[in-house]
């Protein structure tokens, strides 16, 4: 009896012991525990890695021509196909003797500039039209909905073709014709996010005490939408990646001698049988980045997934 009063008494000492450090714990925030929960997954921090890396190479481009001492549309005709290694060239050099580390390092930018002009772009438009239409509804969320169905039921790609084709626009001008023509996907996903948001309480008492709409939508309805952009924008980036290199490929994108990792590959397929790293590199630049950019959001999505880790 007294050996089971002592482990009784164990027992609950231990249950107060650790009552007690759940309460000196301090607290943590919804950021905070997105971001341990983040750093747990490791592939999804490895990946992340890679993309920094990636990012830090492509924005230092000019460090990378100053270090190797080529110029992107520097020709050496006859050093045409240069082996990877052989006369300074890191990477070798194309079809026109160009060093295929610094075309690869400058196409990086085009190409990332390109997919987060565009991102911006449809953030821009796609956000801002599914907010207002979200949370005042009425005419305007009619409205903007049936112009949404229409741009929905239009092939994108095929539009940005032809346009491409027609007027040759600069790389930021095609972004802005991405946005023009890709916005309604984000619109619909916001619109439904914020209509949930609007009726909950804490925003009927924000209205009650005299709040504007647009102070309403940046103190309450956005912190709640943010999740969900960010776990959109870093999905959307590698499509982005893909419609350009397919637009530059094709020949109605960023035009030689501006590199693009799109163009590369275009210029390298006449030399697929004799320098075959032409193609392999600029296309593995491409996978990997996409990759890499596919399973940080993945990442970040199961991150901010409370629920996936209530389980």
């Amino acid at each position: 009896m007294a050996t089971a009063l002592t482990s009784s008494a164990q027992v609950g000492s231990r249950i107060n012991l650790e009552e007690a450090q759940v309460l000196r714990r301090k607290p943590t925030g919804y950021w905070r525990d997105t971001a341990r929960r983040f750093w747990k997954d490791k592939p999804a921090v490895f990946f992340a890695t890679i993309f920094v890396l990636m990012l830090v190479f492509v924005v230092g481009a000019p460090v990378v021509s100053h270090l190797t001492g080529f110029n992107y549309s520097e020709n050496h005709l006859a050093q045409k196909t240069t082996p990877i290694g052989k006369e300074g060239y890191v990477l070798g050099s194309d079809g026109n003797g160009r060093d295929e580390l610094t075309r690869l390092a400058y196409g990086g930018r085009i190409s990332l500039l390109f997919a987060f002009s565009g991102m911006i772009s449809i953030l821009a438009i796609g956000g801002i039209v599914g907010g207002c239409a979200g949370y005042f509804g009425g005419i305007f969320d009619n409205i903007a909905m049936r112009i949404a169905e229409i741009l929905l039921a239009m092939p994108v790609l095929p539009l940005l073709i032809l346009v491409s084709a027609m007027y040759r626009p600069s790389v930021l001008v095609l972004a802005m014709m991405v946005g023009i023509f890709s916005w309604p996907g984000l619109s619909r996903l916001i619109r439904g996010e914020v209509m949930s948001v609007r009726r909950r309480e804490y925003i009927e008492a924000a209205r009650v005490t005299g709040a504007s709409s647009p102070r309403i939508l940046l103190r309450h309805v956005l912190p709640n939408v943010l999740p969900i952009i960010l776990v959109w924008a870093s999905l959307a980036v590698p499509g982005l990646i893909i419609t350009e290199s397919i637009l530059s490929y094709i020949g109605v994108g960023v035009r030689p001698p501006t590199p693009s990792w799109g163009n590369m590959l275009q210029e390298s397929q006449q030399f697929y049988r004799t320098a075959w790293t032409l193609i392999f590199i600029p296309g593995f630049a491409i996978y990997i980045t996409v990759l890499s950019l596919t399973m940080t959001g993945n990442g970040i999505r199961d991150a901010m997934d409370v629920r996936l880790h209530r389980r």
